[in-house]
């Protein structure tokens, strides 16, 4: 008996609606983040920082960024690890195996008692800057890269992997450190690496709707699985998928909306996904000079239903209080539907970003 056979449209509506990006919205961030298992930091602004972005996609106006900072910094529902926010329910998973490179781990056993001299401090203070904390390294990090000599921020950010060291939240960009038995729950229980592995699989599943079990590497965040779930294929695609099985038992379940996606969201964020399952082609173009680009310096790709229809070119001009729609770029013939979609979304994002006007081209 063969694998079961997805038609591509199936196979869409599952990643999207595992993305929260179907109809009704979810109403609590919490349990929006516990879903997508991460919320990226990224403090570009040109219309929203990323994490906020991806936030009120899912939530729409109910949410409002101190949302996020409450939960991170008093209620410690969520917290801050290697530039992601996750839910705290997850902390235990990602301080279950950390193998520093040899390069890595020689340096900080060279310097131990900055280690102790670090971890004192946080005791003696609690929470504060990297800036408020004396440098007393006795063999400096040295780097080709910004990281040369930046000794005491280094030494946060691995004892950040250690467990021993964790981000209590932020000043503006700037981190704020305590040590990790002031911000974790205290009944932590660490699974063993594999246990650890096998679970993230499965929230990533989760979270991705299907995937594949191997495959190239994307930035910030595996993009694959393993073996975890179903297998099975996708009509025009090559090769096995696998897919959540609570996803697949309502492939059919699927309430269409319109969506703004910021350039960092997960549904996008795998490239070469994106190309399989809806032919979209995306590149963040803000690194290139304003002539080479295709689409716009921050460019939102728009979702509308269970298809990527296109790019939206935007700014927040937030002095002049103007939503700014510098191009519309569409992947798709714009139908009357189309077209009133996302202009809905257009003024709900206006009036979420507080700007009273939107100019558009």
């Amino acid at each position: 008996m063969g694998l079961r056979r997805l038609t591509r449209d199936q196979a869409r509506r599952i990643a999207v609606r595992a993305q929260l990006l179907d109809a009704p919205r979810p109403t609590d961030l919490v349990a929006t983040v516990e879903q997508l298992t991460l919320l990226q930091i990224d403090p570009t602004a040109a219309v929203a920082p990323s994490a906020d972005l991806v936030a009120w996609s899912r939530l729409g106006p109910s949410y409002q960024p101190e949302q996020l900072k409450q939960s991170v910094e008093v209620d410690r529902t969520l917290f801050e690890f290697n530039a992601l926010i996750r839910p705290m329910t997850d902390v235990a998973l990602y301080l279950a195996d950390w193998t520093p490179h040899p390069t890595i781990r020689d340096w900080m056993m060279a310097n131990e008692s900055f280690q102790r001299d670090i971890l004192a401090v946080l005791a003696d203070r609690g929470a504060i800057t990297s800036r408020e904390i004396p440098d007393t390294c006795p063999v400096p990090w040295k780097s080709t890269g910004w990281t040369n000599n930046r000794n005491v921020t280094k030494m946060l950010e691995l004892l950040v992997m250690t467990g021993k060291v964790a981000i209590a939240g932020r000043t503006g960009r700037e981190r704020i450190w305590d040590l990790a038995t002031n911000v974790y729950p205290s009944d932590l229980v660490i699974p063993s690496p594999a246990e650890a592995e096998a679970r993230k699989n499965e929230r990533r599943l989760s979270s991705l709707g299907i995937a594949r079990a191997k495959g190239t590497e994307v930035p910030v965040e595996l993009a694959t699985v393993g073996e975890t779930g179903e297998p099975l294929e996708v009509e025009d695609t090559t090769g096995i998928w696998q897919v959540d099985p609570a996803a697949l038992a309502a492939v059919d379940d699927f309430t269409p909306r319109t969506a703004l996606l910021s350039p960092f969201d997960r549904l996008i964020h795998n490239r070469t996904r994106a190309l399989e399952l809806w032919d979209f082609e995306y590149t963040l173009e803000m690194y290139k000079p304003a002539t080479q680009r295709r689409w716009g310096y921050f460019a939102l790709p728009i979702l509308y239903g269970d298809q990527l229809v296109g790019k939206a070119d935007l700014k927040a001009d937030r002095k002049a209080g103007v939503l700014r729609v510098l191009a519309l770029h569409p992947d798709v013939r714009f139908t009357r539907a189309i077209t009133k979609g996302i202009n809905e979304e257009l003024d709900n994002l206006a009036a979420w970003l507080a700007l009273p006007a939107i100019e558009r081209p």
